[in-house]
Formats: C-alpha cells, sequence, structure tokens
C-alpha cells in the first residue's frame, strides 16, 4: 500500500468516472468497490445499495473515488500530469481525457467530471530548463501560446 492515496470527491458518478479513466489509461485496474448500506437510510444523499467508494489503479498509482454528494467540487488547484514521451501519447491523452470536458491552455485540459489533467511532453522539463536562457523563453513563450503541447513547436522554439 502507498503511503499517500489521492481521494476524488464525485457527486454520484464515481463509478462512471473510474470506468473512463480505465478505458483510457491500458494500465488499470478497479480494486474494491463499497456501497452504501442497502437496509440504511440514504448517506451523502446518495441511494442505498449504490456505489460509495472504488479503489482502482492507473499505471501503478492507487487512487479512491467517492461518491459524496453535490458539497465539493474539483478545481484546477490539484490536477494530475500525464507525461507523455511521444506526440502520438500527447494526442491520445488528450482527445480521450479532453471529450465531453473543456480543453483549456499549456497543456490542460478539465475532463468531463470537472478534474483537471496537464498533458506533459517529457522533453518540456529539458527544454524549458535549458542552459541557454533565451531558448527557455522562446519555449516558454511558444507553449503560453498552445492549448494541446506540440512537441516539435516546443523543440523549434
Amino acid at each position: 500500500m502507498q503511503k499517500i492515496t489521492p481521494f476524488l470527491g464525485f457527486n454520484d458518478d464515481a463509478e462512471e468516472a473510474v470506468k473512463f479513466y480505465s478505458s483510457i489509461f491500458k494500465n488499470s485496474k478497479i480494486r474494491k468497490i463499497a456501497r452504501y448500506d442497502k437496509t440504511g437510510e440514504k448517506a451523502a444523499g446518495q441511494p442505498p445499495g449504490s456505489v460509495m467508494t472504488i479503489e482502482f489503479e492507473i499505471e501503478g498509482q492507487e487512487f479512491i473515488a467517492l461518491n459524496g454528494g453535490p458539497h465539493f467540487k474539483f478545481t484546477e488547484a490539484v490536477s494530475f500530469v500525464v507525461s507523455c514521451k511521444t506526440q502520438s501519447e500527447v494526442d491520445y491523452y488528450w482527445k480521450k481525457l479532453s471529450a465531453g470536458g473543456k480543453e483549456v491552455q499549456c497543456g490542460w485540459l478539465k475532463d468531463k467530471f470537472g478534474l483537471s489533467w496537464q498533458i506533459v511532453p517529457t522533453i518540456l522539463g529539458e527544454l524549458m530548463s535549458d542552459k541557454d536562457p533565451a531558448k527557455s523563453e522562446r519555449v516558454m513563450e511558444a507553449m503560453l501560446k498552445m492549448v494541446k503541447l506540440d512537441i516539435n513547436k516546443l523543440k523549434a522554439a
């Protein structure tokens, strides 16, 4: 068990979200599902027998999703970074995760559940910390003009 596990609060669509993420990331699995008491009263506004929590894993990272009602919303203050080696990886994750959501800027998007993601080529850090400060600045300027990041354009900067 990992020391720190991201805990994601959803209104009532945690199961749909987990299935969505599991369909995108091939190295994923649903580990355990707990349901609200089938005989008890509604908890957190959820019907008895509905999913309460789902423990799942993506690329070796453990998560827990909770159906806890509409009290809490995702914000950009927390996001998940997907590191991509190639442009085809960037394109794949961008297309899949932004479907039904919102493309933002500089490689950021919000998925259809409101969760923020950064789809980032692994070479970006190297380009941004180039020994030539003028090159780093050009890369930064190029990135700031992009929505989905383009490796070739970043390299050309």
